[in-house]
């Protein structure tokens, strides 16, 4: 018989407590591995998911002046008919009613969803702990 095999015992010398011990090493190992898995893959998708939120943040601010020229050449526009001072308050005017009307919008839906409470798993969770206690009551009896 070889060396290794004298030191080690067959599977079926072991004690089921050294099985299990083992079983539970091997799942614990298992677990701290899939979970550095799990944070080396997030970390890269958050890397990722910085350099997109630092793309959009560059597109809004290209996207605030784009718009800043957009309103230099209306109220340019508008001045060929009337006065500059008159042209930048009818702009500054239809801005203010754009403004106005998204934020009763934005309103109204922020209202939908106040208070943030996952109201339909809170009710099944209640149920769930009800259902548990009445088992356990009909087992003690």
């Amino acid at each position: 018989m070889p060396a290794d095999q004298r030191e080690a015992p067959e599977m079926s010398d072991r004690s089921i407590a050294d099985l299990l011990k083992q079983l539970s090493d091997q799942t614990a190992t298992l677990v701290r591995q899939e979970l550095d898995l799990a944070k080396a893959e997030l970390t890269v998708k958050g890397k990722a998911a910085g350099i997109g939120a630092g793309m959009f943040g560059a597109a809004g601010l290209v996207g605030l002046y784009a718009v800043g020229a957009l309103t230099a050449a209306i109220v340019l526009a508008l001045s060929l008919a009337v006065t500059g001072w008159l042209a930048a308050l009818i702009v500054a005017v239809a801005y203010g009613a754009v403004a106005g009307v998204l934020a009763l919008q934005g309103k109204t839906k922020v209202q939908q969803g106040v208070p943030p409470t996952p109201e339909q798993t809170v009710q099944t969770v209640k149920e769930d702990v009800e259902l548990t206690r009445q088992r356990a009551q009909e087992g003690r009896r």
